[in-house]
């Protein structure tokens, strides 16, 4: 069994196990409150360690609850392929002189009820004063060993040692239960993190492609606003993302698409299994095939090994794909049949792969009017715009913009370990009052900027490059306008430029002069 497969289960059974000790001493309120607060930081402590630090800081954990000398925890391996035990912290207390199945360790481990020693010195029991006896460097008196154990069985042994005789009283061991619980708790999360990075190394492909899923617990915590705007996109979030309906996020470079895209997967079914993100437009077209589908060993020079696609290591998750409308004519064919089908094959393999994949796709361009041009397949831009979601431009939500401002300056002062405690009112005015063609992007990056430029605490930001910015993109904005006002009359023409009814008439220009601008603004031809 993995630790993976380990869940948790109370020990409160264990303290009826107990012989009844004799009563010392109760605790006061101050100690009680110590040891709880002592409890809550032992599982977390735990489950943040490697095995090696938590074999060089168990004593220190665990004083704070118990006057002890010595901790050590055994930890049971249940592949057989693997090393059976292992030993985590003092070694003494490990049954290391004889073996295993001869040692208190495994009379604890199998019966799953605690050991107490009181003093090994005047203990009767055989099976203690044989381990006793064969220990070299004998350093403890009193021993108590506690299993660890879970839902599925027990996961190991927890062993405290002082080298004071009759050293715990009935109320610490209560507490030692409940140590206990917080150990197995901590270990089985932290043998989780290394089983999880184990097959992430042993899948090289996959590691980079793969979000962790401490990364995807579901919230809107990423997402800074509350605008009526950015309000009404993430109520639809929330009735589309139960569904395993494919999802169409359209908006503006910068906008916050991959947020939008990560929060629908956080708040769906899926949210356990792999976030896979593609950036089509990053990726050469000539790979983009293999990126996404995968290939065979020589499917192509180069191809020196088999290669999982996206969609494969996306399996029973969710594949994220940005910029779609860069995908090529060519690849969206196939692309439509996995969407359909959920079948596809690698490149250079004739086996058909079977997948269960959620899409999610986004874009900044307009499917619809590329529908219309003939770059974009008509059959995909519908299966893809199933449920669309439109992200709304950072001009239209103004009054997010302090908000993010603030979010963005607390990063970044954080990060650069400085102190900006105050926003000039003429900063945010301008802040506000700028339309930031780049959107959330734009403003991110330069806010990064002005927390490097201000050295005291208050934002000093160059204010000045938001006025040279604003003249240049109002002249984006005329070309723009220009782009539109030319495809609209191509379009009207039925895509001819000259002649009584040509696009060139409709315009008011010679057809040379109409040839010239569409080169200039990249207005493709027309696809036969």
């Amino acid at each position: 069994m993995s630790a993976v497969e380990f869940g948790l289960a109370s020990q409160t059974s264990l303290v009826r196990a107990l012989p009844q000790l004799p009563f010392e001493r109760s605790f006061t309120g101050s100690e009680v409150a110590v040891k709880f607060q002592a409890l809550n930081q032992l599982s977390r402590s735990i489950a943040s360690m490697t095995s090696e630090d938590l074999s060089r800081n168990l004593v220190a954990l665990l004083r704070p609850l118990f006057p002890c000398d010595l901790v050590n925890i055994v930890v049971f391996n249940q592949d057989t392929n693997e090393v059976p035990w292992k030993s985590i912290g003092a070694g003494q207390l490990a049954p290391l002189g004889a073996s295993i199945e001869e040692s208190t360790v495994w009379s604890v481990y199998e019966e799953e009820k605690p050991l107490w020693i009181s003093d090994w010195q005047q203990d009767e029991r055989l099976a203690v004063r044989k381990e006793a006896q064969n220990a070299v460097g004998l350093c403890y008196r009193s021993l108590c060993r506690i299993p660890l154990c879970t839902a599925q069985g027990c996961l190991g042994v927890f062993s405290l040692a002082s080298t004071r005789p009759h050293n715990y009283s009935e109320y610490e061991i209560q507490f030692l239960l409940l140590a206990a619980d917080q150990v197995a708790l901590g270990l089985a999360n932290s043998l989780l993190r290394e089983e999880l990075q184990k097959l992430k190394s042993e899948s090289p492909s996959e590691k980079a492609y793969v979000e962790d899923e401490q990364n995807t617990i579901p919230s809107f915590d990423e997402i800074v606003g509350h605008s009526r705007a950015l309000q009404r996109v993430l109520r639809q979030v929330e009735v589309v993302a139960p569904t395993d309906s494919g999802v169409l996020i359209q908006g503006e470079t910068g906008t916050g698409k991959e947020l939008i895209a990560q929060a629908i997967h956080n708040r769906s079914a899926r949210r356990d299994r792999p976030f896979v993100k593609v950036n089509c437009a990053a990726i050469p077209s000539g790979l983009l095939e293999s990126e996404l589908f995968g290939h065979e060993k020589g499917a192509f020079t180069g191809a020196i090994m088999r290669k999982p696609g996206r969609f494969e290591v996306a399996d029973k998750g969710t594949l994220f794909l940005d910029e779609v409308g860069d995908i090529p004519l060519d690849l969206q064919a196939k692309l439509l049949r996995v969407l359909q089908e959920h079948e596809f094959e690698r490149l250079g393999s004739n086996r058909t792969q079977q997948v269960d994949v959620r899409v999610i796709a986004a874009t900044h361009r307009d499917l619809k009017q590329m529908v219309e041009e003939g770059t974009f397949r008509s059959d995909l831009y519908y299966r893809l715009h199933v449920f669309p979601l439109t992200v709304p431009p950072l001009r239209d939500r103004r009054d997010d913009i302090p908000l993010i401002v603030r979010h963005f300056v607390d990063k970044y002062a954080r990060r650069m370990n400085r102190s900006i405690e105050t926003i000039p009112a003429k900063t945010m005015e301008a802040f506000s009052n700028y339309s930031w063609p780049g959107n959330v992007r734009e403003l991110q990056n330069f806010i990064e900027r002005a927390v490097i430029l201000s050295p005291g605490t208050s934002l000093r930001a160059p204010l000045d490059e938001l006025t040279e910015a604003s003249s240049r993109t109002d002249l984006s904005t005329l070309e723009e306008m220009e782009r539109e006002h030319v495809l609209r009359a191509l379009r009207e023409s039925n895509w001819v430029t000259g002649g009584p009814n040509g696009a060139a008439v409709r315009l008011g220009m010679k057809r040379t002069t109409l040839a010239y601008r569409i080169r200039k603004l990249g207005i493709p031809v027309r696809p036969q």
